[in-house]
């Protein structure tokens, strides 16, 4: 509800603001450029070999691209809430942010992202509400939220681009796709995938945790600490 929500941005925002500063040093430090030799030693010939004045090899910092995939649906709801809330405040070190909520169905939700701080409503209820997430049933398909990822929105992952999936990998015995996460996988510049669950139950009944986690990287991710330390380990920058 919405003190849940209200709760989720006191984390959130103290959270965001960290990783925030931490990704514009690291991206300074970045930026500063390493000693391009072959500059150096030419600019050396007038001081008779000495090399006075060493020439730094700029790098124009890229800003990088990130794309979102988040399940919905009830079992994880409040994570990812949590998450885009996250990301939402994290939206402005990123050039290309696009973030894509499913349950059995797939859709873009970038701009109720963006422009949805102030919904009172609450964030995670408008983007059930407006976002096309499900077809004939309420329950997670994995498989075809990825199909439908794959062929609708195959120009919004590139070679820079990070993706992050966010969900527990349960398909309701549905068939998981594999193929399109490979493929996704192929596509990006990396995929990490963080899991609500315990890791000690993935693979248990319909979990298909097991299964995703020889093509992509995944993460139990339970709370604010662990998400915290993932997302700011893995964030590109």
């Amino acid at each position: 509800g919405r003190d849940q929500l209200a709760e989720l941005r006191r984390v959130v925002q103290p959270l965001a603001r960290k990783l925030a500063t931490r990704l514009a040093a690291r991206r300074r430090r970045a930026s500063r450029g390493t000693i391009d030799l072959r500059r150096t030693l030419r600019g050396s010939l007038s001081t008779g070999g000495v090399p006075m004045r060493p020439v730094l090899r700029r790098r124009r910092p890229a800003r990088p691209e990130l794309v979102l995939l988040c399940d919905v649906s009830g079992s994880v709801a409040g994570f990812s809430d949590f998450t885009m809330l996250l990301t939402q405040a994290l939206h402005d070190q990123f050039s290309k942010l696009r973030v894509f909520a499913f349950v059995n169905r797939i859709d873009e939700v970038t701009g109720l992202l963006v422009h949805g701080a102030a919904d009172p409503a609450g964030l995670g209820g408008r983007i059930r509400a407006e976002a096309t997430l499900t077809s004939w049933h309420g329950s997670s398909d994995y498989g075809a939220a990825f199909g439908e990822f794959t062929e609708r929105y195959e120009g919004a992952v590139g070679p820079r681009t990070t993706v992050f999936v966010l969900g527990d990998a349960r398909t309701n015995m549905g068939d998981p796709n594999l193929p399109a996460v490979r493929l996704l996988s192929e596509r990006a510049r990396c995929v990490y995938w963080l899991n609500p669950e315990q890791r000690s139950q993935w693979g248990t009944g319909d979990s298909a945790a097991p299964a995703y986690a020889e093509l992509v990287d995944m993460y139990e991710c339970r709370n604010a600490q662990q998400l915290s330390a993932l997302v700011g380990r893995l964030l590109p920058v």
